[in-house]
């Protein structure tokens, strides 16, 4: 896995806002100091770079064994092997939290299903919705 695979380090990055939500809700907020953006620009860069060595280690590991797919497992032994065993813990932990996020997410996303009608019935309900919503738009705006 190189740069030029991923066209380039210069065409990674993270959202600018997200990590200044991470750093201001981290960090207590002291009278007189600030985060500067070249500051918050340096963090990116060095989270970017951080990303990209443990993507980089996973992936050898899961070549080796000869795995197609990058799994929790392989990010485990991509941290200890490149010496940052004390983040293993946190890093399963979220990885725990996120796997039960998306199963809450399947739950919602099913709920059609979840509502004992037929697909004819949520059908004809839909289109009732669609002909208030068109009678709504073409009544023009509110006096």
């Amino acid at each position: 896995m190189s740069d030029k695979e991923f066209g380039g380090t210069d065409d990674l990055s993270l959202p600018k806002a997200t990590v200044s939500k991470i750093v201001t809700e981290i960090l207590q907020p002291s009278p007189g100091v600030a985060f500067t953006k070249d500051a918050r620009d340096l963090l990116i860069a060095c989270c970017v770079e951080f990303i990209s060595l443990i993507s980089f280690q996973a992936n050898e590991i899961a070549e080796n064994e000869t795995k197609k797919t990058i799994a929790t497992e392989h990010i485990d032994k991509a941290l200890r092997e490149l010496g940052f065993p004390e983040y293993v813990q946190e890093v399963l932990a979220s990885a725990g939290e996120h796997k039960d996020a998306l199963k809450s997410r399947e739950k919602k996303a099913n709920k059609p299903g979840q509502s004992g009608l037929s697909d004819a019935e949520l059908a004809r309900q839909q289109e009732e919705l669609f002909r208030c919503a068109n009678a709504k738009f073409n009544q023009g705006p509110a006096e």
